[in-house]
């Protein structure tokens, strides 16, 4: 859907859609809809209308029954606002946006309650040897700088002697 043509229907049948949910179709089974997505087609015959539905399953069950029932009042009404040759033919399908959203939610929520048994359980932990594990430079103290002796120095190796 990279024409601007073809979004600018898809953003128009968007709208149409909406309007007649909420205005002309009286259906008591259509319950709270909101479209959120239409993608058509490249040749603009075909779009998919993408809808979620406020509510439970059976809420869900009879939105999609009143959909399909007023198919046909919808098409011809966006074929009269968009003014088009062929209208596209109307499909809708239930978006499974919001499902995925209550996934990902239950997802974190474990890893929260994980994240916060790990910290419940180090809290009392302690690091097994030293504290600092790491070697740091060692320090001059003030008596080692004082003293009469010589740092060590690595012999050199002497040259190798005639015989």
């Amino acid at each position: 859907m990279s024409n601007p043509r073809v979004r600018k229907i898809a953003d128009r049948i968007q709208v149409i859609v909406a309007q007649m949910l909420e205005r002309r179709i009286k259906d008591p089974r259509l319950g709270f809809v909101t479209i959120t997505d239409v993608r058509v087609t490249g040749d603009s015959q075909q779009a998919t209308i993408f809808y979620t539905v406020l509510g439970e399953d059976t809420d869900l069950a009879n939105t999609a029954a009143a959909l399909e029932s007023a198919k046909g009042l919808i098409r011809s009404e966006v074929a009269k606002q968009l003014g088009m040759r062929h209208a596209p033919s109307l499909t809708f399908v239930p978006d499974a946006i919001p499902e995925a959203a209550r996934h990902l939610d239950e997802v974190l929520a474990h890893a929260k309650e994980s994240d916060a048994a790990v910290e419940a359980a180090r809290t009392g932990a302690t690091y097994a040897g030293e504290a600092d594990p790491y070697k740091k430079p060692r320090e001059i103290d003030d008596d080692d700088a004082e003293s009469d002796e010589e740092p060590f120095e690595t012999p050199r190796p002497s040259a190798p002697q005639d015989k």
